[in-house]
């Protein structure tokens, strides 16, 4: 559950700070405003998947204990690299359209396997949440795993 409260922690801070470096970069490059460059979406990758679903995962893993599951470590290390290759290649590409350099295919490329990993990550959050309701109710709270099988069998 640590483990969950820092990845958190550590995607609000890389989500503001990446915030202040679109507003900052752009401005030393005399980018016009309100041109689109992709930097606005590494903030908002960073913040949104990073932080708030984490947070979100960090109360499913309080209620139903998710991490009893093997599918939560798979969850949880394969959804994070699918974000931080993501937003990754996000900041890339949008440094270079501020530079006015031109991408190429591969950060596309790249980008894609980033959101395929957080696809899958999601996948293995849901079969471990499934697992987790299935699990007979005392399990969740707090009773010792024999007695919750038990009292499942009763």
């Amino acid at each position: 559950m640590r483990t969950l409260y820092y990845a958190a922690f550590g995607y609000m801070i890389l989500g503001v700070a990446s915030g202040l470096f679109y507003r900052e970069f752009t401005k030393l490059n005399d980018f016009p405003e309100g041109q689109f460059t992709q930097l606005g979406l590494a903030h908002t990758h960073l913040l949104t998947l990073g932080f708030i679903i984490l947070l979100i995962v960090l109360v499913l893993e309080k209620v139903f204990t998710l991490s009893q599951s093997k599918l939560f470590g798979w969850f949880f290390w394969i959804y994070n690299a699918g974000v931080v290759l993501t937003s990754a290649m996000l900041i890339w590409h949008g440094s270079l359209t501020v530079l006015g350099q031109p991408a190429g295919g591969m950060i596309a490329g790249i980008a894609g396997m980033g959101h395929i990993l957080v696809t899958a990550g999601m996948v293995l959050l849901f079969l471990a949440l499934g697992r987790a309701l299935r699990r007979p109710q005392a399990a969740s709270e707090g009773m010792p795993a024999a007695e919750a099988a038990a009292v499942g069998r009763g």
